[in-house]
């Protein structure tokens, strides 16, 4: 491909030849002759400093966002954006051919998408879906590296979606790849707002700033579903100019609102309301939270030409996200589930959700990530252990840190309940194998925080630690004597 088709839709600067470019890349590692190398500052490392580097391993050019003085240079505002427009341009600008449905927010992201993709395939769609635990390109599934992927990543995802003739895709839009413009040039029908709670605050170091990365979003939108539920959705709601339609599992005020909630074991029952509009749904999946991420997906049909009814009847044959209040098969006389809950927020949500239907003890099995915030460690401890009947302190993925060292983060939080038992066991596979071992009948064990995850990261070593097969595991071998 051309230069200048790549560069189409930018403002730059240089006078290059027009040369054939025979790829892309932000890596200056990965640099093959003719490729155009993309100059990004990250936090860690800084493209420039590799610019005359991926020149003589033999790019043709390079784009950058200062001038170097180099001859092949191409001087954009801004690199990071000019990355995904000539990604886009890389694939023919796939995007375009498809309609988008973007989600972002700290908690609910994945259901959503998830419930979103089967609402609309109900309704005759043909959907791709990426997101964090998987992406889907019709019938075939592929790894997630990340919530969101790169430009060049994404693109291409994009690009074999239209070739499988996909109608839609419905996104997992994190407040990193909105920031890090991994979406630039990217524009949707209809962008939905979950909620914002305290996460990722070891990049964005305060609210403000992790909300405004969220905001971004709703510039690219046709559309915006906002949660009214939430105080920072509230506030969206108010800031943003694009259409817009809100929901509320409590509010009148709402567009569309959830009445006659009713919460059971094993769904929830809630009439979904839209000025004289009405449709009952019976959603296969527990808590007052699931309730509002099927609002949020549900209302998001409303844009794209679906009936209430549709929706209704996508919703009643939604399934669970794996790792998301899923229900381990254990044939024990207590159960497990395990949840992807690693926020306070969502550590709330999962345990007063399960306090509803317990017979006996919420036993909370849970760590904190390493390499991360590290402010919310007591403030997770504190909720958990306020909550729960018993707590069970132990790592999640320390990544570089000591895992003792996180543990000390988060032990004022447990101080702050001395009526609250617990244990600190910091090697996760032997806290479950105690948990196994000290629940009651009639208990609910949350392990919390790995969910779909089926790996762990401990001092710079990624393991294979999948808690589904560890419980089957453990059993077996108690099973065996």
């Amino acid at each position: 491909m051309r230069l200048s088709v790549l560069l189409q839709g930018l403002d730059y600067v240089g006078q290059l030849q027009d040369y054939e470019i025979s790829g892309v890349t932000a890596d200056s590692r990965q640099i093959e002759k003719g490729n155009l190398f993309i100059c990004i500052k990250g936090g860690k490392f800084d493209g420039h400093d590799h610019a005359v580097e991926a020149l003589a391993a033999g790019a043709a050019a390079v784009v950058v966002q200062r001038d170097l003085g180099l001859e092949n240079q191409v001087i954009v505002p801004d690199s990071r954006y000019a990355y995904g427009a000539i990604c886009g341009n890389w694939y023919g600008n796939p995007a375009q051919k498809l309609t988008l449905i973007g989600v972002t927010g700290t908690n609910g992201k994945t259901t959503v998408t998830n419930m979103l993709k089967h609402i609309l395939e109900s309704a005759g769609k043909k959907v791709g879906l990426i997101g964090t635990i998987q992406n889907e390109i019709a019938d075939i599934t592929l790894p997630a590296k990340h919530t969101t992927p790169d430009p060049l990543a994404l693109h291409s995802m994009l690009d074999r979606m239209v070739r499988a003739g996909c109608d839609c895709v419905v996104m997992e839009c994190s407040s990193h790849a909105l920031d890090q413009k991994r979406l630039a040039g990217l524009h949707y029908k209809v962008a939905i707002f979950t909620n914002l709670t305290q996460d990722h605050l070891d990049y964005h170091h305060d609210m403000e700033n992790y909300y405004h990365a969220k905001k971004k979003l709703f510039s690219m939108c046709d559309t915006a579903v906002v949660n009214l539920d939430d105080a920072y959705g509230a506030r969206l709601f108010e800031e943003i100019g694009c259409d817009k339609i809100s929901f509320s599992a409590g509010n009148d005020a709402a567009d569309y609102t959830a009445k006659n909630i009713e919460s059971f074991p094993d769904c929830s029952k809630f009439m979904l309301v839209g000025g004289e509009k009405l449709a009952r749904v019976k959603l296969p999946i527990p808590g007052d939270f699931s309730v509002s991420n099927a609002l949020a997906a549900g209302v998001a049909c409303l844009p794209l030409g679906l009936s209430l009814d549709e929706v209704a009847n996508g919703l009643c044959t939604c399934r669970g996200v794996v790792g998301r209040i899923e229900v381990l098969p254990v044939g024990l006389p207590f159960t497990i589930i395990r949840d992807y809950a690693h926020s306070p927020d969502g550590l709330e949500k999962i345990i007063t959700t399960m306090k509803k239907f317990a017979k006996g003890r919420v036993v909370t099995l849970f760590g904190c990530a390493g390499n991360r915030d590290r402010t919310k460690r007591k403030i997770m401890a504190d909720i958990v252990a306020s909550l729960s009947d018993f707590v069970i302190l132990t790592s999640d993925n320390p990544r570089d840190e000591d895992e003792m060292q996180i543990i000390g983060d988060a032990m004022p939080g447990l101080d702050a309940h001395p009526d609250t038992p617990h244990e600190i066991i910091p090697d996760r596979y032997k806290a479950i194998e105690w948990a196994l071992d000290n629940c009651r009948p009639d208990d609910i064990l949350i392990l919390a925080g790995k969910g779909h995850e089926d790996y762990q990261v401990l001092h710079g070593e990624t393991i294979c630690f999948d808690e589904k097969k560890i419980v089957a595991e453990i059993l077996e071998r108690k099973r065996k004597g």
